[in-house]
Formats: structure tokens, sequence, C-alpha cells
């Protein structure tokens, strides 16, 4: 694959991907500003308790499977063909099938002691027990992203979570509208019921798996070996999702439901406005770079060129956000959230390290090397807790902004230390000099707003443009565009040498 195709199908992925996640990001928010509107903060905190409840269970139940998946249907596909994709196809639909109903099993047993422990109130119990539904329809719908995921279906999976966003708000608003709080549990369950219900439809589409049935013995082996890579993935996941509810207990236990309530705010804007690019990493690059990852230099570039590509993508919205954070907080939430403003700003500010260190860790997952990346997280959501255990007290709940920020100044460095030792990789010069425009940028907006918020607003849209220039004349000179496309890369690229000499 030359570098311009491979440009365009980072870009084309990121398109498809991150126009499903616009659209996605913005019912979600739609759907959190009713939530808002309707329960206020200690609502919008306790349905983030909720769908962290469900998340995290759902990953301890699926075991690490969709990781896994994903990455043998890719390799599968280029080396064996159909018929081995039909093979484990088979073998993780049982296995999903199982895990999914173990999961359901085991959070249903333990929902007393989830409401005595995590919620501090036994009273929850029977609210608690019914999210053993979410539990098993995450596991099974993630089984089914993961096929979908490992064969490039890129728009299917681009339709799933259109699909199941926007059937999950429209419900889940009309039942807390009708029958409020009480109707809390039937909000969050809404989304994953349509998202499996969507991806049945879907998988159905691609036929039945080809080939001979596989022997129980054989796929016993193929369970066996899904289970050895899978632990550490899952263990992984499990300690960032209890990391994160640790957080929380953290923060409702020292300051209250209403600060669980901005931290939530803030979070939930934040990990969303960045999903159509990470989105599109976990969809297109991952099976890409499974497939690539023998051959270290391919490897190597297929990162650099996947972060740049991120880089340039966010920018114009990070720094817009960045300026624009107190009116996006009053749009989307209401005048009661002003404290999530400051923590808005440290976690943009940390998600430019998020994005250069989300490719190198897609080094890990395509290698197989599950225990690196259990540690590299591990230590980093350890950082992250310390962070909040000591700031807290100190400056409130604005240190979980600044414990996200130091969690990822720990991650980079560490996953690009890593990185070179496994395929010998180095950041190119395009992405050194991309990040370090972006940082800049993004420094002198969050100075600016800390001095005024008008200064802050008006810094964030003109460097917003300016990034947004900066990232079409370079995607366009990447992918080789002609007609209006090319001629504007050519001035791009005499702007870029006349500024700093990037050839």
């Amino acid at each position: 694959m030359t570098q311009g195709s491979s440009y365009r199908t980072i870009l084309r992925s990121s398109l498809i991907v991150g126009g499903a996640q616009v659209i996605t990001i913005a019912v979600g928010l739609v759907k959190m500003k009713a939530v808002a509107l309707l329960l206020g903060p200690a609502g919008v905190g306790l349905a983030g308790l909720y769908m962290n409840l469900v998340q995290a269970s759902a990953t301890v139940a699926a075991l690490g499977l969709g990781t896994v998946a994903t990455r043998q249907i890719a390799t599968a596909q280029v080396e064996g063909g159909e018929v081995a994709v039909g093979q484990i196809r088979r073998a993780v639909f049982w296995a999903t099938l199982g895990l999914a109903c173990l999961g359901a099993a085991l959070f249903w047993l333990a929902s007393g002691w989830i409401a005595r422990s995590i919620l501090a109130d036994e009273s929850q119990a029977d609210d608690v027990a019914w999210l053993t539904l979410g539990v098993a329809l995450t596991v099974a719908a993630g089984s089914q992203a993961a096929l979908l995921v490992g064969l490039r279906r890129v728009g299917d999976l681009a339709r799933i979570n259109i699909g199941a966003a926007i059937t999950g708000a429209v419900l889940g608003v009309l039942l807390l509208w009708l029958w409020g709080a009480q109707a809390l549990i039937a909000m969050i369950l809404a989304a994953p019921l349509a998202s499996y219900l969507l991806g049945l439809v879907y998988v159905a589409r691609l036929g039945p798996p080809v080939g001979p049935r596989v022997p129980l013995a054989e796929m016993a082996g193929q369970w066996r070996a899904m289970l050895v890579l899978g632990l550490p993935f899952m263990t992984t996941g499990v300690v960032s999702l209890l990391a994160h509810l640790a957080a929380r207990a953290l923060v409702q236990r020292e300051l209250g439901l209403d600060a669980l309530g901005y931290f939530q705010a803030a979070w939930t804007i934040g990990m969303t406005y960045l999903g159509f690019v990470l989105s599109a990493m976990a969809t297109d690059y991952y099976p890409r770079l499974t497939a690539a990852i023998r051959d270290r230099e391919q490897a190597a570039r297929l990162v650099n060129e996947q972060t740049e590509v991120a880089l340039l993508l966010c920018a114009p919205v990070l720094l817009a956000m960045l300026g624009l954070a107190p009116w996006v907080i009053r749009l989307l939430y209401s005048a009661e959230f002003e404290p999530a403003i400051a923590i808005l700003r440290w976690q943009l500010l940390g998600d430019i390290l998020k994005v250069m260190s989300w490719p190198l860790g897609f080094v890990f997952l395509a290698t197989g090397a599950g225990k690196t990346f259990l540690v590299t997280d591990t230590l980093a959501m350890t950082v992250f807790l310390a962070g909040i255990y000591i700031g807290l007290p100190l400056i409130g709940v604005e240190a979980t902004g600044v414990a996200f920020l130091a969690l990822y100044a720990f991650h980079l460095p560490l996953v690009r230390w890593l990185g070179g030792r496994m395929i010998g990789f180095r950041w190119s010069r395009a992405v050194k000099l991309q990040a370090v425009l972006v940082i800049g940028a993004a420094l002198l907006v969050d100075l600016a707003s800390r001095w005024a918020d008008v200064l802050g607003a008006a810094a964030g849209l003109i460097l917003a443009g300016g990034m947004g220039m900066w990232a079409l004349t370079r995607l366009s000179e990447k992918i080789g565009g002609g007609g209006r496309l090319g001629r504007v890369a050519e001035l791009g690229k005499e702007v870029r040498k006349w500024v700093i000499g990037l050839k």
C-alpha cells in the first residue's frame, strides 16, 4: 500500500466512523442534557455510576473476548481465508453465549453486595439487579462488534452505533419524562438492547460461517487460546473501569453526589468529543496494524500515520472546546454545573497526550502483548487515582481533571519507550511538529481562558481556525488530491516550507 493510499484509508475510516460518532455524541449529549434537567447533578452522577457498573461487569464477563476475537479474525482473514474466519466465528459465538449467561448470573447474585459496597445504599439492590440484563446484552453486542471490526465492516458498525444511540436516547428520555427517576434503570438498559438487536441484523447479513462445523475438541482448543490471550486484556479493562468507579466513589464520599455530577458532566464531554478519532482507530487501524505487525518498519509507519492524522483531526475541535468550555457546559447541562468547567479544561489538555498515546497502545494489542498492556495501564491508573486521592482535599473536584492530565503525562513516555523496544518505533518529524503546534496552541488558549472567558473563547476560535486550515492542507497533500484540493495542498506545502521548512 502506498503512503497516499494509506492516508486515504485512515482518513476514509475516520470520516465514516467519525461521522457516526458525531451523531452518537450529539444524541448522547442531548440525552444527558435531559437527565440534567429532569434529575439534576445527582441524577447525572447516579446514571454515570450505573453505566460504569454495567461496563465494568461486562468487561469482566467477556474475559477479553472482544479484543482477542478482532485480532484472531483479522489474522485469520489474512492467513487462512474464509474457512479460517468461519471457524473463529463459530468459536466466538458459543464462547459469547456462555460468557454472557455466566456474567449475568454472577452479577445478579452480587447485586446486593454492589448496592451496599459501591452505592452505599442497600435499598438500591433491586435496581442494581435489573442491570443484569445490561451486562448480558453488552457482552453479546461487544462480540458482534468484534466480528465486524475484524472483517473491517466499518460502515455496518457505524450504522449500528447511530441506530443504537438514537433508539436508546429517544426511548430513555421518553421514559424519564413519563416516570422520572424511577425510569433511570430503563434508560441505562435501552442503549445496549438497541445495540444488540441491530447487531443481530448486520451479523446475519454476513451469512453463515463458511466451512465445516468445528469439532468440540478443536473448538475447546480455540477457547483456551482465546482465554490465554484474553485474560490480560480483560484484566486491563477491569483495572481501568474499576479505577474509574473508585474515582467516582472517592468524589462521592468526599464531596457528595453534586460533585460527582460535575465530574461526570466533564468526563462525558471529554470522553465523547474525541470518539470520532478513537473509534476509527479501534475499527480500522487496529485490524490493519494486526495484519502488518510482523513487519516492524511498516508497523512503525502505520503508527506514525495514524498519530499524525489523529492530531490533525482533533486539534481544531480540541482548541475550540478549550476556549468555549464555559458555554459548552452551560449549553449541554445547565448553570448549576459551573464547577465542571475547570475539570473539562484540564481534561482537554490531557487529551492531546491521549491522542498521541493511543496509536502506540494498539501495538500491544496487535502483538498480543497482554501482560505489557496490563502493566502500563495499571501504572497509569494508579497515577490517576493517587492524583484524585491527594488532590480532592486540596483543590476539590478540580483534582479529577488534574489527575487525568497526570495520567497521560505518565502514560505517553512509557508507551513510547515500549513501542521503541517492540517495533523500533520513533516519532516522525511531522508528528513531532504537529504535537508541538497543538500543545503550544492549547497552552495559549488555556492561559487566555484563565485571564478572561471571552479572551479564551476568541483565542480558541482563532487558533482552531488556523489549525483547521493547517490540517486541510497537510491532509490534502498526503492523500494526493487533485483539482482545488490539490491546489490547497500545494499552497499549504509552500507555506510550511516558508515557515518551518517541512518537506
